[in-house]
């Protein structure tokens, strides 16, 4: 195998970053960026650890539910998890983060880079209720990079066409997938069952 292990090396692979590639990182919430943070209802949290090991969790709201407070301050709630807190942890440990926001049906993808707090209490946590739930927690990022991800990746994967979807009954359920992995004396009709109903009762 060719191993990249210096910078210099990467670069005679990869070749030289373009100027416009440069100048696109800007280190604000602009209007563009604000409104479609204000249409993504889904966005990527990656933090790591002081070791390096990495965590990417997604983040899902009606889309509007992250606040842009200013320029260089955004707020994502906390809703119940498997409370492994991956991520928190790593957050008290190193607040480094990246995010990275998805809208349904297009291709471009915004990329924020900042340093990301753990706040219990605030003045913003009104706005952060959904279906009358407060969430316990909020990650609050102090941006310090934006910038637009082009579509390549989008259009090489086609995520959004339909036409390339698996058929999803060809697939393992997820009670399937959990009851052979950790050898569960449960069905996994019953368990799928059990983890339906705690998706769509235990949201917020």
């Amino acid at each position: 195998m060719g191993i990249i292990n210096s910078h210099e090396a990467l670069r005679e692979v990869i070749g030289e970053v373009a100027e416009r590639t440069q100048k696109k990182i800007i280190d604000r919430i602009d209007e563009h960026a604000r409104k479609l943070i204000a249409h993504s209802p889904f966005v990527l949290l990656a933090t790591s650890a002081p070791d390096g090991s990495c965590d990417v969790s997604p983040r899902g709201d009606p889309a509007g539910s992250v606040l842009v407070l200013d320029e260089r301050t955004l707020v994502l709630a906390d809703r119940p998890g498997n409370k492994l807190i991956d991520s928190f942890r790593n957050i008290v440990d190193n607040p480094h983060a990246g995010l990275l926001f998805l809208v349904p049906g297009m291709n471009e993808t915004l990329r924020v880079n900042g340093r990301a707090t753990l706040v219990s209490e605030a003045p913003f946590f009104e706005s952060l209720v959904v279906q009358g739930k407060r969430p316990k927690l909020a990650v609050v990022v102090e941006v310090e990079q934006v910038y637009m991800h082009c579509a390549k990746a989008f259009l090489r994967s086609s995520l959004w066409d339909p036409a390339t979807w698996p058929d999803r009954a060809a697939l393992p359920s997820l009670g399937t997938i959990l009851r052979d992995q950790m050898a569960l004396p449960i069905s996994a009709e019953a368990l799928d069952a059990d983890l339906n109903e705690r998706a769509l009762n235990q949201q917020y």
